[in-house]
């Protein structure tokens, strides 16, 4: 059946962008037994959703046309505004609801649901904070902002994903503000991560050897993490183990035996830097989480 000759409403989708995670998103839905309905700009990434039960749609407007709910997975929101703002898809979009996966800024988010307002679209923001191999289970994490009585009209089919759904607020923003903030968490923890195997090897210790004890701190983070959290928004900043000026002086270790190996030491530099800044403004007796409220303030 062509896309082109339905309109299905209720326990349907269809997603647009089929790189590995949009693929992922719409082989979830098609095993939940929703309606499913595909279109990617490179051809060919189809068959395989083709052959489980998938409609392949021809062109984005068809795709567009063939279901109320529209899920859109691609790069980012240059990509996805060059789908969505042609002007024969922005009609077929009329009254229709998206919710947009892509990645991007919170700022472009806030846009993109501007637009959506003036051309008649209902729209949803989102981000999947886990990689392509949970999407489908239990373990998933999906985030959502704008309209909650929009979330909540077509949260029966986005629970067909599986795992964790959380709806964050009106703001359309802030979906897309939780997964830079968490992502930051991730590529600084794993920058510094591979720093560490770095110094490691340099010193004849094999990663396999490091590994269990680098499990170890790992453990140690939780509860760090919502220490600092409570400490930055009541601001109280005491140090209940490490003052920053011991952190600092760690931190210069570090450094020392990096350059020392020749290993760029260039991050911990710029962490070590901005506690020292801390440290100079007077806050050398207070908590690490006090860096936070100093790299907020804006000169």
């Amino acid at each position: 059946m062509s896309a082109k000759t339905r309109t299905t409403t209720g326990n349907a989708v269809t997603v647009i962008g089929l790189g590995p995670m949009g693929r992922a998103l719409a082989a979830a839905f098609l095993k939940a037994g929703v309606a499913t309905t595909v279109w990617n700009r490179t051809p060919g990434r189809d068959r395989e959703l083709a052959a489980a039960g998938a409609v392949a749609a021809t062109s984005p407007e068809e795709a567009v046309a063939a279901n109320e709910l529209i899920v859109v997975c691609v790069v980012d929101y240059d990509a996805t505004d060059a789908i969505l703002r042609r002007p024969e898809v922005t009609a077929a979009l009329k009254g229709r609801t998206v919710v947009n996966l892509s990645a991007d800024v919170p700022a472009r988010a806030r846009e993109a649901g501007e637009w959506a307002a003036e051309h008649g679209v209902r729209y949803l923001d989102g981000a999947i904070m886990v990689p392509t191999t949970v999407v489908g289970t239990p373990d998933g994490v999906f985030l959502y902002s704008g309209p909650a009585e929009l979330y909540a009209e077509h949260k029966p089919v986005l629970d067909a994903l599986d795992g964790g759904h959380t709806h964050l607020g009106e703001d359309i923003g802030r979906a897309a503000a939780f997964d830079i903030a968490l992502l930051d968490i991730w590529w600084t923890s794993m920058t510094g991560y591979m720093h560490a195997l770095a110094i490691a090897r340099a010193e004849g210790i094999s990663g396999r050897e490091l590994a269990p004890f680098a499990q170890g701190i790992g453990k140690i983070l939780p509860p760090s993490f919502d220490e600092a959290a409570i400490a930055l928004d009541d601001g109280t900043h005491t140090a209940v183990i490490n003052p920053m000026t011991s952190s600092a002086s760690t931190m210069a270790h570090i450094i020392h035996a990096s350059e020392a190996h020749g290993i760029d030491a260039s991050i911990m530099r710029a962490v070590e830097g901005v506690t020292r800044r801390a440290i100079g403004l007077g806050h050398g007796d207070d908590d690490i989480s006090r860096v936070a409220e100093l790299l907020g303030r804006r000169a």
